[in-house]
């Protein structure tokens, strides 16, 4: 059948229940609201009527939506039939969404603080706080799952191969290397520990990606990420290098 959309109206059938409100169902209502379709709203409002819907239908999921007497589907499909995401079989497996929202926030707060200690926003204490704030809240994503952190870590790190546990170890490496740099205190722990796991993650991905061609999925945002190991992974590991370098010096000199 064609997909008449012309009249504007959409049924939407989702579960409404006391002890479960879909969350898929609101945001599907949700999304036809916004595309200026009227929502004729039919809540489901127990197993058995949800059971008898799907059976009828002959699907295995709620919400459903119809438009023009055609059945679009969840809300995922909803997206697709809006051109709001590409269908299934066209949609990636790999992301950089991760990276942009933790490296986009640490650079806010980076210079929120510049702004608040120095009262401008552009100062070499900016830049620090970028660094070190992303490499705090890198640790955070990884110290969430460190078993999942460590076993994909194993894909490509070369000490972690030799000493499995360096796996677990290096969360809590980053951690407390980037807040240590970030209050300024404790150099001498920070700084050695920012370049050895610096060091050995850049010489690690480098390999990996640039000498033996392999295409893995990245652990620095925790271990089910959907990164692509490649220029942000050894981006991280350079920035790491950089403080265990700098932080020093401009602790003698500046």
């Amino acid at each position: 059948m064609p997909r008449d959309t012309d009249s504007k109206t959409a049924e939407l059938y989702r579960m409404d229940m006391p002890g479960h409100l879909c969350p898929f169902g609101l945001k599907s209502k949700d999304l036809l609201e916004r595309q200026g379709f009227e929502v004729e709203d039919h809540p489901l409002e127990s197993r058995e009527e949800t059971d008898a819907f799907m059976k009828k239908h002959g699907v295995e999921t709620t919400p459903q939506t119809f438009i023009g007497g055609e059945r679009i589907g969840g809300y995922e499909e909803l997206r697709v039939f809006f051109k709001l995401d590409p269908p299934k079989d066209e949609q990636s497996d790999t992301t950089y969404q991760p990276v942009i929202a933790i490296f986009s926030v640490a650079a806010l707060l980076a210079l929120g603080l510049s702004w608040h200690q120095y009262g401008s926003l552009l100062t070499l204490r900016a830049f620090e706080w970028f660094i070190s704030l992303s490499m705090a809240i890198l640790a955070i994503q990884k110290l969430q799952d460190v078993e999942g952190f460590s076993t994909m870590f194993l894909n490509y790190d070369l000490l972690a191969r030799r000493w499995v546990r360096y796996g677990k170890i290096y969360p809590f490496g980053e951690a407390v290397a980037g807040v240590l740099m970030t209050a300024g205190a404790l150099l001498w722990i920070s700084a050695p520990v920012a370049l050895f796991i610096g060091t050995v993650g850049a010489i690690s991905v480098f390999k990996a990606v640039y000498i033996d061609k392999r295409e893995l999925k990245c652990a620095c945002v925790g271990g089910d990420s959907s990164v692509p190991l490649g220029f942000i992974s050894l981006t991280e590991n350079l920035m790491m290098i950089f403080m265990g370098l700098w932080m020093p010096i401009r602790a003698i000199w500046l």
